[in-house]
C-alpha cells in the first residue's frame, strides 16, 4: 500500500522599506512608495511577499489578506478603547497615577 504525503510551502514577508541588500529598482519603487505616503499624508505603504505551493489563487490570497486585516482593526480598535479609557482614568483618578510621573 503506498502512503501519500502531502506536501506543501507558504512564505509570507511584509516589508515597510527596501533592505539594506535591495538592487536599485527596489530601492527606486521604495523611494516612489515613500513619495506618495507624503502625498497621501497619513497612509503606511507596506509590501507583503506570498508564495504558496501548491498553487492557491489571487482571490483566496485576497481574502485571506483581508480577513487578517479585519483581525488586525478589531485589535488596534481595542487597544485605541483601553488607552481612551486609561486617559479618561487619569484625569479622573489623577491621584491613582501619580507615581506614573514620579519616575
Amino acid at each position: 500500500m503506498k502512503v501519500y504525503k502531502p506536501e506543501w510551502q507558504c512564505t509570507f514577508s511584509v516589508n515597510e522599506g527596501a533592505e539594506e541588500s535591495a538592487s536599485w529598482k527596489e530601492r527606486i519603487a521604495w523611494r516612489l512608495r515613500e513619495f506618495a505616503d507624503k502625498l497621501d499624508s497619513g497612509g503606511r505603504t507596506i509590501k507583503i511577499d506570498c508564495n504558496v505551493s501548491p498553487y492557491v489563487s489571487r482571490q483566496e490570497v485576497d481574502t485571506c489578506l483581508g480577513k487578517g486585516f479585519e483581525v488586525t482593526q478589531g485589535l488596534l480598535t481595542q487597544l485605541a478603547h483601553q488607552a481612551a479609557c486609561e486617559d479618561v482614568m487619569r484625569h479622573a483618578k489623577a491621584d491613582l497615577f501619580e507615581e506614573d510621573y514620579q519616575h
